[in-house]
């Protein structure tokens, strides 16, 4: 019997039957719309960064480029660090470069951070953490390089519109030795971030299904990196238990596994393996999905799902939640916005009150900017001190309100002036209070100190060329609610020399100036070791430094300059001011003159030296005549010198 007929026929059903998913599919019709649940997640996903490792740094600098949408905006930064790590041994530099107005709240249990940002941009909550004023830059390399001599850069990160980000100073152990920012890229488990926009959820009914039974969707798209990671996934719904009608289905690339957290009843559908968090060992093999949308949905109407109640594309994350109201009752859809009156604006007061920051010098200045009460929808009616009468200055673009230290209320402590500001609001019925306080640098004293020994035993004015200084800057009376920085020191050897400078922005500056560890009160202290040759010779100098003051509860500096004057000598030659190449050249052209004056004076001598009589001679038996022409001869005899023939003639 001849089959060859059959066999294009049965191609031909083939092909049918393995594009009929697709074909389904795309027939599936399901109109998605903005819903009602809620999708956040967190991710290590960053548009560009770096992670390196640095494990034998002395100083670990992480880097954030942050980018908001709205001209103020609220972050939360948490810094861990495992605890099999111990205690860490390195110093931590985070430097912070942001666009807009942050408010900060910083948490960084048990280990010393230390930030580096702009005190313009940059709110921080709680304050006392040690900080240093971000230069201004206009690049992002310039910033690089600048963080670079601070420091082993580990991280570097761009977010855009971050709400919280977890920084972990753990070492990766994979990373390379430096950190060159790389687009799309995965910070692994060095820094997860959630942005403040929440994930774009759409929803739709599948026709021609019956029941009620919902389906949540949740897509996690692939990484830059395919390495095995787990994705935990938290799951609340409107009903108490659960609607058994309900299913989850999660689909993602295939070295994802899934950790799911819910005490709901209900469907589940994955890729790859899957757990639930009361049982996280126990792994269950999940399925072969389909990796398009429209191929989950006809995923979602094979299992009998009725409705989409949500539908989520996200990047690949490492935390998802999913929150929804519904509960069997249909698809919750957003309704369309009708326009009536405008809705009632809600004053961001937490955000307000951070705003206010005193500026502190001979007085205390507040100075509240209206371009930033403006997003946070508040309205001021009313900013003073505690005395109601002091108010503040309504200008065109801010509100200022000013007091000397011994009006408006202000409360004197020590020598800490405190106060407290009353804002009142349009959309409160109460005002708003917060307590300020300034120092009154006045009442307190600067002592700028030189040492020649590390021990810092006896006080100088004296350095000789080539010596090392040990410097103490001191200031009493001790004030425990006062941290203490040197922000700058310097060397003025005179017009003719350069400026030396020591310490720039709280950094040494340079391979020969060392920032030491405070004393027992808390003095400041460095070294620094003077050049041992210098043209021209200075004799004298001026070592002046400025002291950044700040209270705990303040994130705003008070800047004071200290200075004294310095003798400068040669080494071993106190109180004198030649240094030894002049000293070899004075004891040199001594000796020389010397040598040459003492060569004059003989030549000198033998000149004109008068001739020496020679005892005489006694002749036995010799005639007078003889006796006379002998002696003649004699004498002129021993008188041949080049003088000789002139004197004789």
């Amino acid at each position: 019997m001849d089959r060859s007929p059959l066999y294009p026929v049965m191609a031909l059903l083939l092909a049918v039957y393995s594009l009929s998913p697709t074909s389904l599919a795309e027939t599936v019709h399901c109109d998605l719309q903005p819903v009602d649940p809620k999708v956040t997640y967190t991710t290590s996903q960053v548009p560009k960064g770096c992670v390196a490792q640095v494990p034998n740094a002395t100083v670990e600098v992480h880097i954030l480029f942050l980018e908001f949408p709205r001209e103020i905006s609220s972050l939360e930064l948490t810094v861990q660090m495992s605890k099999q790590n111990g205690t860490l041994s390195r110093e931590v530099l985070l430097v912070l470069s942001v666009d807009k107005t942050v408010f900060l709240r910083l948490q960084h249990p048990g280990i010393p951070v230390h930030l580096a940002f702009s005190p313009n941009r940059v709110f921080q909550e709680p304050p006392g953490v040690n900080t240093t004023q971000l230069p201004a830059f206009t690049t992002k390399s310039q910033l690089l390089n600048w963080a670079g001599t601070k420091g082993a850069i580990a991280s570097v990160a761009e977010l855009n519109d971050p709400k919280s980000i977890l920084l972990h100073l753990d070492q990766a152990p994979r990373s390379p030795s430096s950190c060159s920012p790389q687009p799309h890229m995965d910070m692994g488990h060095t820094l997860e971030w959630r942005p403040h926009t929440e994930a774009s959820v759409r929803g739709c009914r599948l026709n021609g299904v019956p029941g009620h039974k919902e389906a949540h969707i949740l897509r996690v798209l692939p990484g830059p990196e395919a390495r095995p990671r787990t994705v935990t996934v938290k799951v609340e719904l409107g009903c108490p238990s659960g609607n058994p009608d309900s299913l989850l289905i999660l689909q993602g690339p295939p070295y994802v596994s899934w950790l799911i957290d819910a005490i709901h009843s209900m469907q589940i559908w994955t890729t790859g393996n899957y757990s639930f968090k009361i049982f996280p060992k126990n792994y269950v093999s999940g399925f072969r999905l389909p990796d398009t949308p429209q191929g989950l949905l006809e995923e979602a109407r094979r299992l009998n799902a009725s409705v989409v109640a949500s539908f989520v594309e996200l990047p690949l994350a490492s935390a998802i939640s999913l929150r929804t109201s519904s509960c069997g009752t249909g698809l919750q859809t957003s309704p369309t916005p009708v326009q009536t009156t405008p809705p009632k604006e809600i004053c961001n007061e937490e955000l307000l009150m951070s705003l206010i920051q005193p500026k502190c010098f001979n007085d205390m200045t507040l100075v509240l900017k209206k371009n930033l009460i403006s997003p946070l929808r508040c309205t001021v009616t009313s900013l003073t001190f505690r005395d109601a009468s002091c108010q503040a200055e309504d200008r065109d673009d801010q509100f200022v309100l000013r007091s000397t230290y011994s009006s408006c209320g202000m409360e004197m402590t020590g020598n800490v002036v405190s106060n407290e500001v009353v804002v009142s609001l349009l959309s409160s019925p109460s005002p708003q209070r917060k307590k300020v306080q300034c120092i009154n640098v006045d009442s307190l004293s600067f002592l700028l100190e030189l040492y020649l020994t590390p021990q810092f035993l006896q006080a100088s004015n004296t350095i000789e060329l080539g010596q090392q200084g040990f410097v103490q800057v001191s200031v009493s009376p001790s004030i425990p609610e006062l941290m203490l920085k040197l922000d700058s020191c310097q060397l003025d050897l005179g017009p003719e020399t350069d400026t030396v400078e020591l310490i720039q922005s709280q950094a040494a500056k340079g391979s020969c100036v060392s920032l030491l560890s405070p004393s027992p009160h808390g003095d400041m202290r460095f070294s620094f070791l003077l050049r041992g040759y210098m043209v021209p010779t200075p004799k004298a100098g001026t070592l002046s430094c400025t002291v950044a003051l700040r209270l705990r509860t303040s994130f705003m500096d008070v800047h004071r300059t200290v200075s004294m004057s310095l003798n400068i000598v040669s080494p071993g030659m106190t109180g004198k001011t030649l240094v030894l190449p002049a000293v070899l050249g004075i004891t040199f052209g001594a000796f020389l003159i010397g040598a040459l004056l003492t060569a004059a004076l003989w030549g000198i001598y033998s000149h004109t030296r008068p001739p020496r009589k020679r005892e005489p001679v006694v002749a036995v038996a010799a005639p007078a005549s003889s006796e006379s022409s002998s002696t003649n001869h004699s004498i002129g005899s021993t008188q041949s010198t080049p003088c000789s023939t002139s004197s004789m003639a």
